[in-house]
């Protein structure tokens, strides 16, 4: 199974990084850092097809599997990921672009998070796990990385 640890960090070499360092040496994955890219927020206008999302999400759909790895920030994942899956939903407007859309379907989708609590928060899990079960995706497991308190 083809794997991509697809994350995004304030930090690049930090917890989120580490975690992610760790599985793909386990796991033979390749990597992709978001906030290496430039990712504008999503509009109804589709006013951004200049940045670098398109490309990446064509880059994304090679792969069977991909893990979608990031710290918590607020109960949330970061901007730069959420930004991430709000753009998927040009794909949803756009008919012309439903072909590719498609082609998420039947991929397996993993989610890692890290923080200095034990667990992810559940509306955290719940977004990405219900964006990408409508999508047609299939969750193939959730890792949490508690990292000690760091002040």
């Amino acid at each position: 199974m083809k794997t991509i640890v697809v994350y995004s960090s304030s930090n690049k070499q930090g917890n989120t990084a580490d975690a992610c360092k760790k599985y793909i040496a386990q796991s033979g994955a390749d990597s992709l850092y978001l906030d290496d890219f430039i990712i504008h927020d999503y509009t109804y206008e589709h006013r951004h097809t200049d940045d670098d999302f398109r490309g990446l999400f064509l880059q994304i759909l090679e792969y069977d599997h991909i893990v979608f790895a990031s710290p918590v920030y607020w109960y949330a994942v970061t901007p730069r990921m959420k930004a991430f899956f709000d753009r998927i939903s040009e794909y949803m407007d756009d008919k012309s672009l439903h072909p590719v859309l498609r082609r998420l379907r039947g991929k397996a989708f993993s989610i890692h998070t890290n923080s200095i609590s034990d667990t992810a928060p559940e509306p955290m899990l719940a977004m990405l796990i219900k964006t990408c079960e409508y999508l047609g995706m299939q969750v193939k497991e959730q890792k949490h990385f508690h990292y000690p308190q760091a002040y």
